[in-house]
C-alpha cells in the first residue's frame, strides 16, 4: 500500500476501526452484531487497480471478518462475465453504459451509484522519446500509438475525444483494458497512448502525462443480487462511498462523483 494514500486516511480509519475477531470467515453472513462477514469478490475496472487495492486493505482493517477478492479487467468483459453468471458480489465499472448491461439483466441489488470520475490524458514514456505534444501527433504515421479497444470504456471515450478533436489516429495497437495501454507506454513499445489521468499518476516516474480537453467519465458501483454475502457486499459499496473511501480515491487522482 502506498504510504501517501494511508497518510490521507489514517485519522478516519482510526475513528472507524472494528473490534471484530481477526479470523475471516468465508461462510454465509451470520447476522452477528460485530459486522458483516464472508468473502466478497469485487469485479472492478482496470483503472481502479491501485486505488481499490488501497480501499480493500482499509476496508478489511475495519471489517476483519470479510475477505475481499479483487478482479480487474476491461469493464465490458467484466460485465459480460457477470451476465454469464460469473460469481461476483460487487461491480465497479468505468462508465454508466457498461453498468447498464448488468442492470438490464436484473443482476444489481438496487440502483448503481456514481462514486468517482476521471478524465483521459496522453501517456508517454519518461523523457517523451517520441516527441509527442498533443492529440494531433496521433495522426502521424511515424508515431507508434496504442489505444484501448472501442468496446471498453477507455476505448469509447478515446474514440469520442479524437473525433471531437478532428484527429484520425494512426493506431498501432488496440488493447483490451487501459492498464495494457499503460504497460506498452512504460515499456517503450509505443510513443504514446490514451489512458486515464489516474493511470499516469499511479505509474510514477516511468510515465509522463500530457493533458487533453477530455470530458469527465463517471464510475458507477453496485452490489450484485446473486451475492452469497449481501451484507458484506453492501458494506464494501458503502465503504467506497464513505469519507475514507472517497479520500483514497481523491488521493489516487479521481474526481468527485
Amino acid at each position: 500500500m502506498r504510504a501517501a494514500a494511508w497518510g490521507a486516511v489514517a485519522v478516519l480509519l482510526l475513528a472507524g476501526c472494528s473490534t471484530a475477531p481477526d479470523d475471516a470467515s468465508t461462510g454465509p453472513d451470520d447476522g452477528r452484531d460485530n459486522g458483516p462477514s464472508g468473502r466478497v469478490t469485487v469485479f472492478a475496472a482496470a483503472s481502479l487497480t491501485g486505488s481499490f487495492g488501497v480501499i480493500a486493505d482499509a476496508f478489511t482493517a475495519e471489517h476483519p471478518d470479510v475477505d475481499v477478492v479483487l478482479s480487474f479487467g476491461g469493464s465490458s468483459a467484466l460485465a459480460s462475465q457477470i451476465v454469464q453468471a460469473a460469481p461476483a458480489d460487487v461491480f465497479a465499472a468505468a462508465n454508466p453504459s457498461t453498468m447498464q448491461a448488468v442492470v438490464e439483466a436484473g443482476l444489481t441489488d438496487g440502483e448503481p451509484v456514481t462514486f468517482a470520475s476521471n478524465v483521459l490524458a496522453i501517456a508517454v514514456a519518461a523523457g517523451n522519446p517520441g516527441g509527442i505534444t498533443d492529440l494531433r501527433d496521433f495522426a502521424d504515421p511515424d508515431a507508434t500509438i496504442a489505444l484501448c479497444a472501442v468496446e471498453v470504456p477507455c476505448g469509447s471515450a478515446s474514440a469520442e475525444l479524437l473525433a471531437d478533436a478532428g484527429v484520425v489516429a494512426s493506431v498501432d495497437s488496440y488493447e483490451q483494458d487501459v492498464r495494457a495501454v499503460l504497460t506498452k507506454v512504460e515499456l517503450g513499445e509505443v510513443d504514446a497512448g490514451l489512458v486515464y489521468a489516474t493511470d499516469v499518476l499511479d505509474a510514477g516516474s516511468g510515465v509522463e502525462g500530457i493533458a487533453v480537453d477530455s470530458a469527465p467519465v463517471e464510475y458507477p458501483i453496485a452490489a450484485l443480487s446473486a451475492s452469497e454475502h449481501p451484507a458484506a457486499a453492501a458494506a464494501f459499496v458503502a465503504f467506497v462511498l464513505s469519507d475514507v473511501g472517497q479520500a483514497i480515491l481523491r488521493e489516487a487522482g479521481f474526481g468527485a462523483p
